[in-house]
């Protein structure tokens, strides 16, 4: 693996794939939804992000070399969820945030109820779009959607942020901070891999390696994101800095310590890279540059 992964160019390997998932985007979530609708939708979700999601589902795609209509559909489609979260997340009864993405919130721009309603639809509009009526076969839609659904509902994301609203201001020890965050942020994460992973031909055997890639990197992205928000200015953050630490919030570097969190953030990594190595994957070179940049991000 070591010798494809030199030979491996991230850069261009990712601007080709964001190219399709953009247009993809750009077609499947409707500009003329009624009352405004589609505008507060597209500006959640297009032309902004760093898009590691649908990354993370093609490169598992490309991997196992799976059907590629249905990972495009699925990395739409998690990126929509995703987008969803952000929206509902930054609304005032929640994290109340007013920027993202190094612009206005939708709830700034466009009003709460059109925000919420703009969240809504696009979580709607994430199992429309896996579930065409030609191209990808019955089976894989259902799938995919379970897989999504799963990581996305009480389990997964959003009983994650249940925990985190619920713990303000209230110690949390290490395991519990880990729970949080492995439904909170990593549970998405982790099905974006699965997801990419359920269109092709898979060994259980790299199944489980995939689901344990996919757990140490969603723990990983939380670690870095929680050292960034106290190390990070908005302005390179594209959103607000030091805002958990602002409103009482355990993190990482809270539990933990700034330079306990570096290091556990470079652990973390070195468990998906030994993750990969035992999936027995002809080539996993896009997924561990994925690994990489997640750790080596500064934004």
């Amino acid at each position: 693996m070591g010798g494809r992964i030199v030979s491996f160019h991230l850069g261009g390997w990712s601007a080709q794939r964001l190219a399709r998932v953009e247009e993809a985007l750009s077609a499947w979530v409707p500009a003329d939804a009624p009352a405004g609708l589609g505008t507060a939708m597209r500006y959640a979700v297009l032309d902004g992000g760093k898009r590691l999601r649908p990354l993370l589902v093609l490169a598992a795609c490309e991997a196992v070399q799976g059907h590629c209509e249905a990972s495009v559909r699925a990395a739409c489609a998690v990126e929509l969820i995703h987008a969803y979260s952000l929206v509902h997340d930054d609304m005032p009864c929640m994290d109340n945030d007013v920027l993202r993405r190094g612009k206005p919130t939708v709830h700034v721009k466009f009003g709460e109820a059109q925000a919420m309603l703009a969240g809504d639809a696009m979580q709607a509009l994430a199992f429309e779009v896996l579930t065409p009526e030609h191209g990808v076969p019955a089976a894989l839609q259902a799938r995919l959607c379970s897989l999504l659904a799963r990581s996305a509902g009480h389990a997964g994301m959003a009983g994650g942020q249940a925990i985190d609203l619920a713990s303000v201001g209230q110690p949390l020890a290490e395991q519990q901070l880990r729970d949080m965050h492995r439904r909170k942020t990593g549970a998405l994460l982790q099905a974006s891999v699965l997801m990419g992973a359920a269109c092709g031909p898979v060994s259980h055997a790299a199944w489980s390696a995939l689901a344990a890639y996919g757990d140490a990197l969603g723990l990983a992205f939380q670690v870095v994101d929680d050292i960034l928000d106290v190390t990070s200015s908005a302005a390179e953050l594209g959103k607000a800095a030091v805002k958990d630490l602002d409103n009482n919030k355990p993190t990482y570097v809270s539990v933990l310590g700034l330079e306990r969190a570096r290091a556990h953030a470079l652990e973390l990594c070195a468990q998906a890279h030994a993750a990969l190595a035992r999936s027995g994957l002809a080539d996993s070179s896009a997924l561990a540059l994925l690994a990489d940049k997640v750790v080596q991000r500064d934004n």
